[in-house]
């Protein structure tokens, strides 16, 4: 199983991005999925996750501001990011809960970081 993740870039303060991240492999269920963060010199954060049904939780920091998103169909999860802020400057990696063959327990997989930048 693999997870790529894409979409992050060079943006000024209060622009828009849009990450996704597309689990590919051996699939047979993704449970839940959730992007996460990492700034220099800090600990990796959770940014937002998204369970099998659709329900959303965020950070208090990007409530608001960022919105999750999943396509089961295409075992694909989206993190719409606006208004975006200088603090929010950091690796973007995406994670996901990923059921291989009927029943089995969920493994965590994650991406590899995309890198968002925020300029002020």
């Amino acid at each position: 199983v693999q997870l790529q993740a894409s979409g992050g870039g060079l943006v000024q303060a209060g622009g828009s991005l849009r990450l996704s991240c597309t689990a590919s492999g051996n699939i047979f269920r993704i449970s839940d999925m959730s992007w996460y963060r990492q700034a220099p010199g800090k600990q990796r954060e959770l940014v937002a996750v998204i369970g099998s049904g659709g329900l959303t939780d965020y950070r208090d920091s990007v409530k608001g501001r960022f919105t999750i998103s999943r396509d089961n169909a295409k075992d694909t999860a989206y993190l719409q990011m606006n208004s975006l802020k200088f603090e929010d400057t950091a690796d973007y990696y995406c994670r996901a809960s990923i059921v291989s063959s009927r029943g089995s327990f969920p493994t965590a997989y994650w991406g590899q970081g995309t890198q968002v930048t925020v300029s002020s």
